[in-house]
């Protein structure tokens, strides 16, 4: 399973460890994801989501349909 945000679309990026003399080697950066389910009162049911911490905020500031309609248009969320 990769790491992606299933709201966002955030995933790894890659950056440089850049020790006190300035060497640099190759590092990654990870998306906050957490495994969270979220109930959609109007289907009754409840979805298990792969978001992180932002793709949290944006379901809790838009509701969670209207971020799941989001998520498809923009290609991140498949069901």
């Amino acid at each position: 399973m990769s790491r992606i945000c299933e709201i966002t679309g955030k995933k790894v990026l890659s950056g440089n460890n850049v020790s006190h003399s300035n060497a640099k080697t190759r590092r990654k950066f990870y998306p906050n994801l957490h495994t969270k389910k979220f109930f959609i009162p109007e289907e009754d049911r409840y979805i298990t989501l792969r978001v992180s911490a932002n793709g949290m905020r944006t379901i809790s500031k838009k509701g969670i349909l209207v971020a799941l309609k989001d998520a498809k248009a923009a290609g991140f969320f498949q069901e």
